[in-house]
């Protein structure tokens, strides 16, 4: 347990940063799974509309959560697979 003042506050600012974390990336995670579970049932519509969910909850969790690089990479590869059922 942190006994200065410094350090005290810095432990709360953790525990919130973590908190906002988790729930940060368990919103992308279940994004992520509404897209393949809408892709490996051929379901074109609900694939762009989760994709369309998606994509803003995987950019803003590239500013801090994720790396920026890594949500690129993921926004890029689902738009791939749903634009592939769209053909």
């Amino acid at each position: 347990m942190a006994n200065h003042k410094s350090a005290l506050k810095r432990q709360r600012q953790s525990l919130v940063r973590r908190e906002n974390n988790r729930a940060m990336k368990s919103r992308v995670k279940k994004a992520i799974k509404a897209i393949n579970s809408a892709v490996e049932q051929n379901q074109v519509d609900a694939a762009r509309a989760a994709l369309a969910v998606a994509v803003p909850v995987i950019a803003k969790a590239g500013k801090g959560t994720i790396h920026k690089k890594n949500a690129s990479r993921s926004i890029s590869r689902l738009t791939r697979r749903v634009n592939a059922i769209s053909q």
